[in-house]
This record gives C-alpha cells, sequence and structure tokens, in this order.
C-alpha cells in the first residue's frame, strides 16, 4: 500500500514537499516514481528514484525543480518542488514496480500505485 501526503494550494514559485509512505515488505530493494494527471490526462512521469537512492531520473519539465528522495528506514520517499508553477497543477501519485529493477517512465511498468495528493499551482 501506497500512501501519498503533502500535497495543497501554493502560489507560483511556491514550494512544496510531497511524502509517499510505503508499507510491506523489502522496501528498500524497490525503485519508486513520481506520476501525475492533470483533469482529462494521462498519468505524467515526473521522477523514479533508484532502490538505494544513488540514482535517480526526471522528466524534463520537472529538472532542476524537483528532488526525488528516499528513507528507506522510515520506508518513505519523498517528492520535494521548488519553482512551482501553475502547469504543475496535477494529483500526483507514487508508484512501485511489482519487481525490483528500474523502471521507465511508462505508467504500465508500474503495478503498485497510491490514491494520490492534489498539487494546485495558482498564478
Amino acid at each position: 500500500q501506497l500512501v501519498e501526503s503533502g500535497g495543497g494550494l501554493v502560489q507560483a514559485g511556491g514550494s512544496l514537499k510531497l511524502s509517499c509512505v510505503a508499507s510491506g515488505p523489502d522496501f528498500g530493494a524497490y525503485s519508486m516514481a513520481w506520476f501525475r494527471q492533470a483533469p482529462g490526462k494521462k498519468p505524467e512521469f515526473v521522477a523514479i528514484i533508484g532502490w538505494d537512492g544513488a540514482r535517480s531520473d526526471y522528466a524534463e519539465s520537472v529538472k532542476g525543480r524537483f528532488t526525488c528522495s528516499r528513507d528507506n528506514a522510515k520506508n518513505t520517499v519523498y517528492l520535494q518542488m521548488v519553482s512551482l508553477k501553475p502547469e504543475d497543477t496535477a494529483i500526483y501519485l507514487c508508484a512501485a514496480p511489482l519487481l525490483a529493477y528500474y523502471p521507465g517512465t511508462s505508467p504500465g511498468e508500474y503495478q503498485y500505485w497510491g490514491q494520490g495528493t492534489q498539487v494546485t499551482v495558482s498564478s
């Protein structure tokens, strides 16, 4: 089970830090990813972090503004977002693959999803 938190309403240029807490064993063995979904659109890849946090990748649209990190002792992955823009408005979801490998950016590669947390950026 994945549970996100930390979303909210923020003005453009502001910051938010999202959290995703995972239940279940072996959290530290799995890569974790963040996606976002705007109304009427398909889920969009945002960021991924490897099992030990040593590797991470980002969508071009968020590079330099978003940072993904994790604390395996707390079974938690984070998404620090700064310099937020109105186009960042979406439901943000964390996701995990079924197997312990480093997936790509396609939502189909992830089998476990949280309910999401709403991020709204006003202009």
